[in-house]
Parts: C-alpha cells; structure tokens; sequence
C-alpha cells in the first residue's frame, strides 16, 4: 500500500500544477509531454519487470522501482527547463513501472479470489487519500509556494515504502534466465514512434507531410520486428500467449480504454478550470479529485459486487455510469460551472472503479501462480500504453485549435473535442464488457 501510494500520489498531484509549471518553464505545447513520457516509460517497462519478478521475485524488483522513482523524483524538483523536466518524468516512469504492477502481483499470490473482494477496499483507499491530498497538494503547492514540493514531498514516501518492505520476505526458485533485450527495445521504440508522431504531427509538422506516414511506417515494421522475435527467444518479455487468451485480451483492451480515458481528463480539467472558467488552482483540483474519489470507492465495493452478480454485470453496471458522465461533460457549456465538471468526473470516476478493479483480478484470475506477474503487467502495460496515446491523441486534437497563443475561448474548444472523445471511449467499453466472463475459476 505504500509503494502503491508513490504512484497514486503522483498521477494526481502533478495535473494541478501544470499551469504554474507551463508559467515558470513555457512550453505549453510540450506539457502533455510531462504525461506521455513518464507513461511511456512505464508501459515499456512493465512487461520487463513482470516477466523478472515471476524469475526472480517481487521484492528486488519493488525496492528497484522505489529508487529509481526516488531518482527522479529529486530530478524533477530541480528542472531548470521543460526538457529537463520531461527527461525526469521518464525516469519516474520507470520506477512506477515496477512498483505499481509488482505491487499489485504481490496482493494476488497472497489473497484468493474472495480475500480480494475485502482487501481491494485497502488498496483502494491508498489511490482514495491519494485523490484528495493528491489535487489538493498540487494546487496549494503551485498556489501559495512552488510546483517544485509536489515532487519533494514523494522522497519521505520512498523512503518510508522501503524500509517497511523489509518486513516482507519471499522464497523464489530461481532458474537460468534470459532476458529479452531485442523484444524489450522494438517494444519501447514502436510505442514513441507512435506517441511521438500523435503529439507532434500538425504542429512540427502538418499531417500531411511526409513524416507522418514516416514515423508510423516506422513503428508498424518495429511493431512486426517485435512479433518476430517474441515468437522464436526463448523468454519473451511479453508471450504471444497472452494474446491467444480470450479473456486477458479483453481486459487488456478494456484497460488500454480505462488509460486514455482517466489520462484525457486529469490532463485537461485543471486546465479547463483555471484557463477558462476562472477558477483557482485548489477549487480546480478539488474538481478533478471527484474523478480519482470515485473511482477508489466503487473499487472498494466491486469485490463484493462481482462475487454477487458477476464480473460482466459489475461491469456494465461500471460503464453505464461512466457514460452517463460522459454525457454531463460533453452537453456542458466549457466555460460554465465548475461544479458540472465535478459531476461529470464523479460519475465516471465511479463507473471505472467496476470497470478497472475487475478486470485486473479477472487477468490474475485466469492463470496460474509463474503466469501471474506477466498477467498482471500485460494489464498494466495496456493502461499505461492507452494513457500514453490517450494524452497524445487528445493533446493533438486540443493542440490543433489552440496553436502556441492559447486564449479561453480556443481552450473551451479543444476541451469540449476532448470530452466528445471521453464519451466514445466510455460506449466502446460497453462493448468490450459483452465479453467478459460471469464468473473465472483459477487454474490448478
């Protein structure tokens, strides 16, 4: 819980703060980058990490994750430039990209299925407090001090996380292993081409230029590089397996969706609040901790839910309210009140705490105790991919009104185009939770 509140904490307390970071630093056109790159380089690394700790355990891969998000964390304290401080959000990305996964693997090799309906309640209590103190903490931080004590305040915690990790020992038979370097760096390439070319392409270049078709040829023959060599190394990083199963690939593509859309919306509506209805940066993050409260509390009742009525009901039950927040976004004046966003963010905060937490113990579910770590990153790997392109789609599409002067009015614009895109990623999980199974009996 307390490693898991390292990542928590940072996926809120960084969004408050990012018009007192684009004051200080400039680059308003780069800062979706300070999301994109620190997912980035988490997706990249989660099918590493889980594939080494289902080798060499979880333990020395958390206490790994911990310090290299500590690194980064001082880095990004320091920035004296947006280069710099995307360059130590990547870093970040790559301790998260051990510590959330492996966390979450822990509480599935020491909870059954029922122990986990109760012991979500815990976990999610840890992203609960995170919520509130994390938006919070961003605004006050930014507002009566500096943006630069939103990354201090996560060496105390780093720090705490890894003393109590002591405490936790494993026994692990560790044999020969062999890590796959090619499959680890085609997949890492592929996915910035891909992100790379969604956040640039129509500013650095018009989308009708010859690097468009470039950067993404690209990243289709790495894409296809990757297969090949998954297919024929002996301990592939992310197994074709993993896409031969019905059930991990749908709750893989739901948590590409649950990514891009949680992502759209905590990039956009601290901007949305300050920028064009006028609000401070502490009421503003006060709206988008309704999206992270939500969640956690639907999460925490989910367990309960899905061993009553099922994991395709629970989920569906997840997505009609998400929809229907969807629509309070999309329907509303951009530059009304702030308290329709918070309505908004609600609900559908609410709706993904039936449709995320479900779909994770449905993926560890599936398969058995050496298959649980690279179940479990597949699914982590996916959000992360999906945040990624999900702030690199909605950043172009936001990017190509705004230009480089953004004014409230272009603003309004380019947030009501993202709230239209939060709605059709929330009717496409409908259809993905048609597939989901009622009920998953663990593997002997």
């Amino acid at each position: 819980m307390l490693s898991t509140a390292l990542v928590a904490l940072d996926q809120t307390i960084v969004s408050t703060a990012v018009p007192s970071i684009v004051r200080d630093l400039g680059g308003f056109r780069e800062f979706p980058w300070l999301f994109s790159v620190y997912l980035l380089a988490q997706a990249a690394t989660v099918p590493v990490y889980g594939k080494l700790a289902d080798q060499f355990g979880r333990k020395p891969l958390m206490y790994y994750g911990i310090g290299v998000f500590l690194l980064g964390s001082v880095l990004c304290a320091v920035a004296w430039s947006m280069p710099v401080l995307i360059v130590a959000r990547g870093l970040q990305g790559l301790g998260a990209g051990a510590v959330q996964p492996i966390g979450m693997t822990i509480i599935g090799d020491i909870y059954t299925l029922r122990e986990r309906a109760k012991v979500q309640g815990y976990v999610a209590s840890v992203w609960g407090i995170s919520s509130v103190i994390g938006p919070t903490f961003g605004g006050v931080f930014s507002q009566l001090l500096t943006w630069r004590f939103i990354f201090w305040v996560n060496v105390p915690l780093c720090l705490l996380a890894a003393v109590m990790l002591r405490r936790f020992s494993e026994k692990v038979e560790r044999g020969h292993v062999k890590v796959d370097y090619a499959g680890a760096a085609l997949l890492t390439v592929s996915t910035t081409l891909v992100v790379l070319g969604l956040l640039e392409g129509g500013h650095s270049w018009a989308w009708t230029a010859w690097q468009t078709p470039a950067i993404f040829g690209a990243a289709a023959l790495t894409l296809v590089g990757f297969v090949l060599v998954e297919r024929v190394v002996a301990q592939p990083v992310l197994p074709l397996w993993v896409f031969g199963s019905r059930t991990l690939r749908t709750t893989s593509a739901l948590s590409l969706l649950v990514g891009g859309l949680i992502l759209g919306l905590s990039s956009y509506v601290p901007t949305l609040g300050q920028d064009v209805i006028g609000a401070s940066a502490i009421v503003s993050g006060f709206a988008l901790a309704a999206l992270t409260l939500g969640w956690p509390v639907s999460a925490a009742l989910s367990g309960r839910l899905y061993l009553s009525i099922g994991f395709r009901a629970t989920g569906l039950l997840g997505v009609s309210l998400a929809v229907a927040g969807s629509l309070v976004l999309a329907l509303m004046d951009p530059a009304g009140s702030l308290w329709h966003v918070a309505l908004g963010c609600l609900l559908i905060g609410f709706g993904m705490g039936w449709v995320a937490a479900p779909a994770l113990v449905v993926a560890q579910s599936s398969v058995a105790w050496g298959e649980r770590g690279v179940a479990t990153a597949t699914n982590m790997f996916s959000r992360s991919v999906g945040s990624a392109i999900g702030v690199a789609v909605f950043g172009a599409m936001v990017n190509a009104v705004v230009g480089d002067h953004p004014t409230a009015a272009t603003l309004a614009t380019g947030v009501h185009r993202v709230f239209i895109g939060i709605l059709v990623l929330a009717l496409a999980m409908g259809v993905l939770e048609l597939f989901m199974p009622k009920r998953v009996s663990p593997p002997a």
